[in-house]
């Protein structure tokens, strides 16, 4: 699965380039996307120097050296092992308010070639938990983590138990995600079975804010078997 989101981005990147120049990213975290950002950064013919790079959530109020922050993930790997033009990391020790502005201003700057992402065990994209707010055209916001989403990072291994876990985050909206030119939304594991379904076999639903992907144009939705496991026959 990481193998093949990695291939299907690294197409997009090498053809931006040739095409306009550059090339402008989103980068997700978590466990969903270890095997993805290893198998990139080991992908020929990528010219990293012409590529910026964005984040795409931050717990509010860890720090970078957290064992749990989004920005220490990325940082040790991918944003180090490659020479990005440039990388926006969202800072969860800053004001959150002045840093979505902040991320906002850097993310309108040009069109986004491709988003990298995830589902949540409750379906939810970047920190966007049930209800999703599908309206807001803002590009980040501030969100209150639900109980479902705070039970898998401790699930996760990130943290030790719920009390140590932020119950906001900074994240980019679904609105944003979904201008972007091309999503790879790679999913593993069978805890991701159900939200899968859901986001699949459903209807669009703000409960399952994974179902918003069915109405992009260009969404590709990499999945295990054990995630795929209670899709519907083709």
């Amino acid at each position: 699965m990481g193998s093949y989101s990695a291939k299907l981005a690294a197409m997009i990147l090498r053809s931006s380039i040739a095409q306009q120049g550059e090339a402008r990213m989103i980068v997700a975290t978590g466990s969903s996307q270890f095997e993805v950002l290893e198998s990139l950064i080991k992908e020929p013919g990528i010219d990293w120097t012409k590529i910026d790079a964005f984040h795409l959530d931050e717990y509010v109020g860890i720090g970078k050296d957290h064992p749990a922050s989004f920005c220490g993930y990325l940082k040790e790997r991918f944003v180090d092992r490659v020479p990005l033009r440039s990388f926006h990391y969202l800072d969860g020790l800053a004001d959150p308010n002045q840093v979505c502005a902040e991320a906002t201003a850097k993310l309108l700057a040009g069109p986004i070639d491709v988003a990298m992402i995830g589902i949540g065990e409750n379906a939810h994209l970047a920190f966007n938990d049930p209800p999703a707010d599908f309206e807001t055209e803002a590009s980040y916001h501030v969100v209150e983590l639900d109980e479902a989403c705070r039970k898998q990072q401790v699930g996760e291994g990130w943290f030790g138990s719920m009390d140590e876990v932020p119950t906001h985050a900074i994240s980019m909206t679904i609105h944003r995600i979904m201008q972007s030119r091309k999503i790879i939304c790679s999913v593993p594991d069978e805890r991701k079975a159900v939200a899968v379904r859901d986001s699949v076999d459903g209807a669009v639903n703000p409960m399952v804010p994974g179902s918003i992907l069915k109405r992009h144009p260009n969404a590709t939705l990499v999945l295990d078997r054990p995630a795929a496991s209670l899709l519907k026959p083709l």
